[in-house]
């Protein structure tokens, strides 16, 4: 009985009524935290196109998140999203970046020489999607890295370990290879896996995966990092991937071989931040009318296809103002069999009501080119709202 009354006389870590909640019993300690975050959406169309419905408010997130420890071995995470899953119910799909069920995950450090992360969660690829969203000045991620393209959530295993007093860091894992609709329970009919590894190394101290430089760093860092993913999801003749499976564009999976390879590098200084990241992906599609090779003989396709693209995004902190200043630009290429690419310019500001657990946030999206394959009804859109947090 004395076990549960230590448990219920909990250790309130508050420093301000925005912090999280801690309880502990002495071996086991949970983190409580949560978010609400929500925003107007307003576009504008191009000549001739009459459907408004983006023009509205939405609530991005409802989140409640438990974090915790069992003596010194075992960690684990569980964070949901009401309000994605309300919208998912409705809806019927998912959004990559905003799945409703965030984490799920379970960590074994008792091997001395690994980390074993298991469950369902952020995949340890790509520096951008790594970045939680609410330490950005943006209300959504670069279309490159939010999950549109790859998935960035899977349910699998990851080995990690980091080197240099954490400056660098190694991750392997293996995952269903579905992302979001992994937890669904089954795999495609092909039964394969897909394997993805990052590797990224910082100077002269950790960097963490964060955008903004709000403690004015004296001394400059800096921060690279490679990564690679690969699957062989070739169907049996006669079945198909479970529905949405291949996302908007039909590249998170494809009937054949599918590999991705990404470099990004990141610096920060006294306020300024700015970071760079490119994808490449190759795609050998096992059939040759598959839609990937836009009705192309084998002689024009090669028997495979390119996509992929870049960010590059400069960030400042105006610390006497508490406000955080940013501007992304992003290219997009679908399919190299198609002509052209996409642009976008995207900059943002964000104002610190209390840091980052109350903060204002404004973001402008600037379509400034787009793929045929890949057409706009709006060339501009603004979005503005608040986030708040305890955590």
């Amino acid at each position: 009985m004395k076990h549960y009354l230590l448990t219920i006389l909990v250790l309130f870590c508050i420093n301000s009524s925005f912090a999280q909640l801690t309880l502990t019993n002495g071996n086991h300690v949970l983190e409580i935290s949560g978010s609400v975050s929500g925003f107007y959406n307003y576009r504008s169309l191009k000549a001739g196109e009459i459907d408004h419905s983006k023009d509205r408010f939405k609530l991005r997130d409802a989140q409640i998140g438990l974090d915790g420890r069992v003596g010194d071995d075992f960690e684990y995470a569980l964070k949901v999203d009401f309000a994605d899953i309300a919208a998912n119910n409705v809806t019927n799909t998912i959004d990559p970046e905003n799945p409703g069920l965030m984490d799920a995950s379970i960590t074994y450090k008792g091997l001395k020489f690994m980390d074993v992360e298991m469950g369902y969660g952020k995949l340890h690829y790509s520096r951008d999607a790594m970045v939680p969203f609410e330490y950005s000045a943006y209300w959504q991620s670069a279309e490159l890295t939010r999950g549109s393209i790859f998935s960035t959530r899977d349910i699998g295993v990851t080995l990690m370990k980091n080197f240099w007093k954490q400056r660098a860091n190694i991750y392997i894992g293996a995952y269903t290879g579905l992302g979001e609709l992994s937890t669904a329970g089954d795999n495609d009919p092909s039964g394969k896996l897909e394997y993805v590894g990052r590797f990224d190394l910082s100077y002269p101290s950790r960097y963490r995966y964060r955008d903004i430089d709000d403690r004015h760093t004296p001394i400059p860092m800096f921060s690279i990092g490679i990564d690679g993913r690969y699957m062989n999801k070739k169907l049996p003749a006669g079945t198909a991937f479970p529905t949405d499976a291949a996302g908007a564009y039909g590249l998170k999976v494809i009937d054949g071989k599918r590999y991705i390879y990404g470099i990004d590098a990141s610096f920060q200084y006294m306020g300024w931040s700015g970071q760079f990241e490119i994808q490449q992906i190759r795609m050998e599609p096992q059939n040759t009318d598959d839609p990937l090779f836009q009705n192309l003989t084998p002689q024009q396709t090669k028997g495979y296809v390119l996509a992929g693209g870049y960010i590059a995004q400069l960030n400042y902190f105006i610390q006497d103002w508490k406000t955080i200043l940013s501007a992304r630009y992003e290219e997009l290429d679908l399919n190299d069999l198609v002509p052209g690419n996409s642009q976008r310019f995207s900059p943002a500001i964000a104002y610190q009501i209390n840091g980052y657990n109350a903060m204002i946030k404004f973001q402008y999206f600037n379509i400034i080119k787009e793929e045929s394959s890949d057409p706009f009804n709006w060339n501009e859109q603004f979005r503005l709202g608040m986030q708040f947090q305890f955590k």
